[in-house]
């Protein structure tokens, strides 16, 4: 009798009879007459005796202990039980021959195994998960796989299967990719999310390397990547706790349900490509979806419509473009260097680290979370892309001379100089090669002023000089203005004087 207390309590301090208070705590007026009998016997015969004792020691005073059936047989010792389960080779029958060696009187089989089960679950209490509309989705890959066919050999090889919940409705996203790298992780996710209609605020995954760059139970350190994604989606990350798979039992629930009416099918069933597998994935997992759940007397299509679609986030108005990020160090001549190409940053970040997000189009550079620059990706190896804005001032008007920019100003002086530019250009391997020649006779001109360094270009081009040094010595001589040797007169067309080795025009007649 469960109500003792009570029972004294309405006796001795509301003063009821004995028929009131067993029609008011549905006993017996003679169970209530024996209770005041055995108080009378203790010498109780107010409340405050009694009103400090719990109502199991106020039991256990006035009716003894009580005593369990089959009390006096040892019971076995359920925690030595467990432990010894895990040793190799160990059953609950070899642990039971052993228990009634050492009690030939303890409880037969199917007594230790139920004592036992009964200390068990008390060992596994679970929290019931309470989902709400439209707060998480779980995702997890399956361990059973399914199997790509290679057309020219024959041979099968695995593919994953990757498996998404809602938590309220139970609704069901499943397709095979070709890994679990970040890449196909992220892409499966972002087909989900299109799939629903909608994002939940919260995705719960595994912590696998392609989400999770540090597994930690109370601080992982999410991929950054799988955290931009979540972020263009306005949702989160919270990966469930490693090998705690409780956290995200819905989703292991999933990936059972899928392994039965999806993997389960497509056992006699042979695919080449992955777009097949996929396309026959998408008809089977329609078939689930539809499907009725006899606990809740709907299919997961009508509990989605029902209670989660309208609690979902909107999809974003573009899909995420998935991108790889790279820690890079600005080199001395101003470029990072990314899959072999160098790409140009501001030339005041010199030897400073950045972090370049590289999508399938575009390079962009990052200096503590603030973008600097991008650029198109471009898959030539060992070639340059600069911005003409992150030069130094003096590259920059470097930069801006061509040869008809050179061969321009050559001319503003006289044709000689023009002549003697376009020498000096055409003679190199490469035009910029001849640059800083003809610029520096260029500016001659300003210590010599233009006709001496006209002059001295004619000369230059007499001799067939291609050289700054040339042209700079011949004034520093000023030989600029000195006599014309004849062979050079020859080339300028000027008179010769006589001489006995100057044969003449008729000496060839």
């Amino acid at each position: 009798m469960r109500c003792v207390k009570e029972a004294l309590r309405q006796k001795w301090v509301v003063k009821r009879t004995h028929r009131e208070v067993g029609l008011s705590l549905g006993i017996s007026s003679a169970a209530v007459s024996g209770l005041m009998a055995r108080a009378a016997a203790l010498g109780w015969n107010d409340w405050a005796a009694v009103e400090a004792l719990s109502e199991e020691a106020l039991e256990e005073r006035l009716y003894g202990r009580r005593v369990e059936p089959g009390a006096a047989r040892p019971l076995p010792d359920p925690a030595h039980i467990h432990a010894e389960r895990k040793r190799p080779g160990v059953t609950l029958e070899l642990l039971h021959l052993e228990y009634l060696d050492a009690n030939p009187n303890g409880y037969r089989y199917t007594a230790f195994c139920d004592h036992y089960r009964r200390w068990l679950v008390k060992q596994r209490l679970s929290m019931r998960q309470v989902h709400i509309a439209g707060e998480k989705m779980f995702a997890d890959y399956s361990g059973k796989r399914p199997e790509l066919v290679d057309a020219a050999t024959g041979e099968a090889a695995p593919v994953e299967l990757f498996v998404a919940v809602l938590g309220a409705s139970s609704l069901t996203y499943a397709e095979a990719t070709l890994s679990q790298k970040s890449l196909d992780f992220i892409q499966s996710h972002i087909r989900a999310f299109e799939y629903w209609g909608g994002v939940p605020r919260a995705v719960v995954p595994d912590q696998l390397k392609s989400g999770v760059t540090e597994a930690c139970r109370y601080e992982p350190r999410i991929q950054r990547t799988y955290e931009e994604m979540a972020r263009h989606y306005g949702t989160v990350v919270l990966p469930a706790r490693p090998a705690k798979p409780r956290d995200k039992a819905k989703v292991e629930r999933a990936v059972q349900v899928a392994q039965r009416w999806i993997l389960a099918r497509l056992r006699n069933e042979t695919f080449f490509t992955l777009d097949a597998l996929n396309a026959r994935i998408a008809e089977l997992l329609e078939a689930l979806n539809a499907r009725r759940m006899r606990v809740y007397g709907a299919s997961r299509w009508e509990l989605f419509e029902r209670v989660e679609k309208a609690a979902l986030l909107p999809l974003p108005t573009e899909r995420f473009s998935y991108a790889e990020w790279k820690k890079v160090r600005v080199n001395i001549d101003y470029h990072v260097a990314v899959e072999g190409h160098f790409y140009s940053a501001p030339y005041e970040l010199v030897r400073e680290e950045l972090e370049a997000r590289i999508s399938t189009t575009t390079v962009e550079l990052y200096r503590r979370g603030e973008r600097v620059t991008s650029h198109l990706r471009s898959s030539v190896p060992g070639r340059y892309t600069t911005k003409h804005e992150h030069m130094p001032k003096a590259h920059q008007k470097h930069l801006e001379w061509t040869p008809s920019r050179i061969v321009h100003w050559a001319a503003s002086i006289g044709p000689k100089t023009k002549e003697l530019a376009e020498a000096i250009l055409a003679d190199r391997p490469h035009p910029e090669m001849g640059y800083r020649s003809c610029l520096g006779i260029l500016r001659l001109g300003k210590r010599y002023g233009p006709e001496r360094l006209e002059a001295a270009c004619a000369r230059a081009v007499a001799v067939r000089a291609r050289s700054y040094r040339h042209v700079d010595a011949i004034l520093k001589r000023g030989l600029d203005s000195a006599p014309w040797p004849a062979e050079a007169a020859v080339q300028e067309g000027l008179p010769l004087g006589e001489h006995e080795n100057v044969r003449g025009r008729g000496y060839y007649h």
